[in-house]
């Protein structure tokens, strides 16, 4: 039977409604989730680890470098096959993309947790669970990478976004689509996983990477006042495939004339940021000014990659590359 690794952080999984605060709270720890998952050990032997009870909101970059350090530590274990990280959903799709980045081994790392809170008729938290841990002992899964595992779908990290803010089936893969399913019958892939972006593991995360999502009317003010707030690091996601308004290209190009990285994203759900377009604030434009295209990675997934990069001393070149569609 494997031997899998279940990493307890908290959110709604861990949650049920206080009357007092109005609203759901985390109260269960780990070994109390376990205890309302009926048939995990006969799927596999489950080596508990609690890290507390964090709202998925509240999570840092320093506390997510350090649940990689455990993540890394754990399964380097050679009685462990697996892992599997537990908790709130509303950052999962950041997460799981941040350690798919730092950890390089072959053994399965799923991410999971619930979109109902544990007091509720329709708690989902138990089965996802259950197929997570199915996941993670899945020979199959060998050398996947970072998944997301709800709703019997399993995602790659690269990919996976939140797209619904309550539906029980969120996440999706927008650009590739699902590796596979699982269930009590076991795991079906459908589709390779591909290759990865790879960070050797840095001591620390650039915390002032800013996201800015361009709009309609808008000049190039918020960029500034990035700037002049201390930014490390700027994402920009632009409009279709990477459009904006010439004032926020100014605003960009002050940005790198500071030595300041720019990555160039889009903020559709799917597809990705290019020079199609050459107008004034096209996306030709943007490249042209030296601000960097990050293929198909969302914005949010690419202010973590850029995070990280930087955190790892990456120059302009190297940023480029981490931040680029892995070649096939």
């Amino acid at each position: 039977m494997a031997r899998v690794a279940v990493v307890f952080t908290g959110g709604t999984i861990s949650m049920a409604f206080d009357p007092i605060a109005g609203g759901n709270v985390p109260i269960l720890d780990g070994r109390a989730i376990l205890a309302r998952t009926p048939g995990i050990d006969a799927i596999a032997e489950v080596v508990v680890i609690d890290r507390e009870r964090t709202p998925a909101s509240h999570f840092t970059f320093a506390a997510l470098l350090e649940l990689a350090a455990v993540l890394r530590d754990t399964l380097a274990d050679p009685t462990i096959d697996g892992a599997v990280v537990v908790q709130g959903t509303d950052t999962i799709e950041e997460t799981s993309f941040f350690w798919d980045l730092l950890l390089d081994g072959t053994k399965p790392v799923v991410v999971t947790g619930a979109m109902r809170a544990s007091d509720e008729s329709s708690f989902d938290g138990p089965a996802n669970l259950r197929d997570a841990v199915r996941v993670a002992s899945a020979a199959s899964m060998g050398g996947a990478g970072v998944v997301v595992c709800l709703a019997g779908t399993i995602e790659p990290a690269d990919d996976v976004v939140k797209m619904h803010a309550t539906a029980l089936d969120t996440f999706a893969s927008p650009n590739g689509g699902s590796l596979g399913r699982v269930g009590a019958d076991g795991v079906t892939l459908v589709r390779p996983r591909g290759r990865r972006r790879h960070i050797a593991m840095p001591t620390w995360a650039a915390d002032r990477v800013h996201l800015i999502t361009a709009t309609v009317a808008m000049d190039g003010s918020l960029l500034d006042a990035a700037v002049a707030s201390g930014a490390n690091g700027i994402v920009v996601a632009a409009t279709g495939a990477g459009n904006t308004d010439p004032a926020l290209l100014a605003a960009a190009v002050r940005a790198m004339d500071a030595g300041i990285p720019v990555a160039l994203a889009s903020r559709c759900p799917s597809g990705r940021a290019g020079a199609a377009y050459a107008f004034p604030g096209g996306g030709a434009a943007w490249i042209g000014a030296g601000a960097i295209p990050v293929g198909h990675l969302c914005a949010v997934k690419a202010r973590v990659a850029l995070a990280l990069g930087l955190g790892a001393g990456f120059d302009r070149a190297g940023l480029a590359a981490l931040l680029a569609d892995p070649l096939p």
